[in-house]
This record gives structure tokens, C-alpha cells and sequence, in this order.
């Protein structure tokens, strides 16, 4: 499980972002801080891998929270996902200098932020894997760089469509060394086995995923499906 720690100054909002992210699969929410001494004290304690880290807190912001971390060499570095209503592109570009794996802009739903944590959650699956390899070549190192950036999906979807369930599911074939049937990526997305037979079948018609059909000794052939880098 991916530990996670929520930091947000306003509870309400910390519950409901708690409340998305447990609903993740593989990931864990360990606690909640609503200042940077209280993050700095429970990333200490509780040990996270990962914060949904604000940017404006009583006590500073999350970006000193990134720094201090950044500084304390003996100490835990968490990753950190930025969930905040700040759009200054200074914050931004600070962020990411001072390592950041993804920036969500408030107000967002629970799509959005499973959205980012199912591409972190495949990046640190594919880093697992290759850890017992002394080696990598650049497939793999493309493929963890791919792993990382949530992906483009149509910027109008279609009718009944939703651009974050589109992404959600672009994201797993696109992390998924093998092709999928319209069940498994049903289940490791959490939608039903309609609904992501339904946005597959949209993306493969955008070109944005391949249809693959798999024969077997008898009946119709099984159909798969492979995200078109």
C-alpha cells in the first residue's frame, strides 16, 4: 500500500481528499496535517511515500514543506502531489525545481485525483520492477517517464463520455505492459465492465487505443486492449 498523508489547513477539504484518495486502489491514507510544522512532524512519524501537499497553510506554504524536506538529508523525503487553488506559474515551476510528482489545481472531483494517483501508483509499480534488474534500457526508461504524465484525452469528449474516466483508463493501458479485455481494465479502474467496454470502444475509435483480438481454440475471439503510444 502507498502511505499518504493529506496537508491541508481547511478540515473539510482534508476529509473529502482523504475520502478520494481512499477510495484508490493501493493506497492507504495514513494521516492529515493542516500546518507545515504538523506535516514536517508527521512525515517524521508516520513515515508516508506520498503527500497531497497545499500550498497555502497558516504557518507558510507547502513549498517550504518541499524544501525543508529537501534539506533534512538524514531524514524521510516523501513524494509530493500538489492539490491547491494556487495558479501562480511561479508556484508551478517552483514546485516542480523542488521535486513535485504532479500539480492538481482546486476545484477538482474524485476522477481528477484518481486520475494522478493511479499514473503515480503505476510509476512506482514499473520502478518496483525494474529494481531487480541491474540494468534498463530506454524502452523501460521511456515507458517510466510515459508512466508518469497523466495523458491527453479529447479535450470535448463525446456525448455521455468524461474527460477524467477517459484519462483514468487511457492511463492503465498506457502503464500496462500487456493488453487488457474490458474486464480487467474495469477492475483496475473501479468502473463497471459496461462502462469501460463503452470508453474503450471511444478512445479506440479517437486512435488513441488499439483494439486487439486474441483467438481461442473455439468461439469468438477475445477482444484486448493496447494504448497507441
Amino acid at each position: 500500500m502507498i502511505r499518504t498523508l493529506v496537508v491541508d489547513d481547511d478540515f473539510r477539504v482534508s476529509r473529502i481528499h482523504c475520502d478520494y484518495a481512499s477510495r484508490v486502489r493501493g493506497f492507504e491514507v495514513v494521516g492529515q496535517a493542516a500546518t507545515v510544522d504538523a506535516a514536517l512532524d508527521a512525515v517524521r512519524t508516520l513515515h508516508p511515500d506520498l503527500l497531497l501537499l497545499d500550498i497555502f497553510l497558516p504557518d507558510g506554504s507547502g513549498l517550504d514543506v518541499l524544501r525543508r524536506l529537501s534539506g533534512d538529508e538524514g531524514g524521510d523525503r516523501p513524494d509530493a502531489i500538489m492539490i491547491t487553488a494556487d495558479r501562480d506559474i511561479t508556484s508551478v515551476r517552483t514546485a516542480m525545481k523542488l521535486g513535485a510528482v504532479g500539480y492538481l489545481v482546486k476545484p477538482f472531483g474524485a476522477p481528477d485525483l484518481a486520475e494522478r494517483l493511479t499514473a503515480y501508483r503505476e510509476l512506482q509499480h514499473r520502478m518496483d520492477a525494474l529494481g531487480t534488474v541491474p540494468e534498463t534500457d530506454q524502452a523501460d526508461v521511456d515507458a517510466l517517464f510515459s508512466a508518469a504524465r497523466p495523458p491527453a484525452v479529447p479535450r470535448v469528449p463525446a456525448k455521455g463520455h468524461s474527460a477524467p474516466t477517459l484519462a483514468l483508463l487511457h492511463q492503465t493501458l498506457r502503464t500496462t505492459r500487456d493488453a487488457l479485455s474490458a474486464a480487467e481494465a474495469a477492475e483496475r479502474t473501479g468502473v463497471s465492465r459496461a462502462t469501460a467496454q463503452r470508453y474503450l470502444s471511444y478512445l479506440v475509435k479517437e486512435g488513441m487505443v488499439r483494439l486487439e483480438l486474441r483467438y481461442g481454440a473455439t468461439g469468438r475471439p477475445e477482444h484486448r486492449y493496447r494504448a497507441a503510444h
